[in-house]
Order: structure tokens, then sequence, then C-alpha cells
């Protein structure tokens, strides 16, 4: 059985912005992200994102300035000895009420086509509510970190019935926990 962790973008692998993450300028990876998902891809875990872009949809973020976003976080995981095996984004504004935003299954759907995988079971990582509402309805097994909006997101987890998943501080310890602790 192949072994996927899929990750949300902003707040779980790089800061995220209160206006959107618009340029490579403004893009940054918070510490030990990169470095957990080289180690998470090491431990033979396939790695792909699923992120709501909706600066795209808003007129916010140009095509080719996400695309260099994306590009240079392949760049960096690989020298950090891993591979993203995708990235999948909606670039909608909500309004759009589009299949593929978040809290809808239609990013990680995709990537279930895509990768001919079954998706029950494998572990989605977020900091908002509708990463984890977006795991559950898709069977991914929902993990919450507290990085970006996730100390907010997990004091609504059961207002949101969802109690039980597993909290992290970031993604180096969810990298402890599916990969091994970094030795």
């Amino acid at each position: 059985m192949n072994r996927w962790v899929i990750l949300d973008r902003d707040g779980v692998i790089n800061r995220d912005a209160p206006d959107y993450v618009k340029s490579l300028a403004e893009w940054q990876p918070l510490p030990g992200s990169i470095a957990a998902i080289a180690r998470l891809s090491r431990a033979g875990y396939r790695v792909a994102i699923a992120t709501n872009q909706s600066g795209g949809g808003r007129g916010l973020i140009r095509s080719e300035d996400l695309h260099a976003m994306h590009a240079e976080l392949c760049r960096q995981v690989v020298r950090a000895g891993g591979v993203v095996d995708g990235i999948f984004y909606c670039p909608h504004a909500p309004e759009a009420d589009c299949r593929c935003r978040k809290p809808r299954t239609g990013l990680l759907d995709a990537i279930a086509r895509r990768f001919a995988i079954d998706l029950r079971g494998q572990p989605a990582v977020g900091d908002s509510l509708r990463d984890l509402e977006a795991a559950r309805a898709a069977g991914c097994l929902p993990v919450l970190v507290r990085t970006g909006n996730g100390r907010a997101t997990e004091m609504r987890l059961a207002a949101a019935a969802l109690r039980d998943l597993p909290v992290y501080d970031d993604l180096a310890a969810v990298a402890d926990a599916f990969a091994g602790p970094q030795l």
C-alpha cells in the first residue's frame, strides 16, 4: 500500500498572511517545515499539497507568481533530500462555489484520481477547520498543526465535531510522529 501525506500550504508549510501570500518574495517557509517534508518523503511517504489560493480568483495573485512559489517550495524540498509529488490548488474565490475549494473534497479527489490511490486513512495535515473537514469528508485522517490558524482552530474542534484527532505543534512534530524522530 502506498503511504501518502497531504499537506495544506499556508500556515502549515509557510507563513500565512491576512492579505494573502502574493509573491515569491512574500513566501517564507515555517521553521523546520521543508526538512519535515523531506523526512516524510525519505521515510517512504509520498507527499501532495492541497491548497486554497483564492487570491487568484480575487485578482491578487498572478498565476506565474503562484507557480514561482510552488517551484521554490519543490526546489527547497529536493535540496533537503525529499520530493513533493504534486501540488493541487483551488484558485477560485469563495463566492464561485466551486467543488475544489476546501472544505469540499475536489482537491483531494483530484489527488486520488491523478495518483490512483485510496485516500482512506491517509493523513491530511491542515491548520484550519476547512482543511480538517475536507480531510474527513474524503476519508483521510485529519491532522491539525498549531501553526498558522491552528491554535484558534484547536479551540473550535469540539464545536465542529472533530474531537479525537491528532494535534501537533508543527509540521516537524508531524514528521516525528509519522516518520520517526530526527536523529
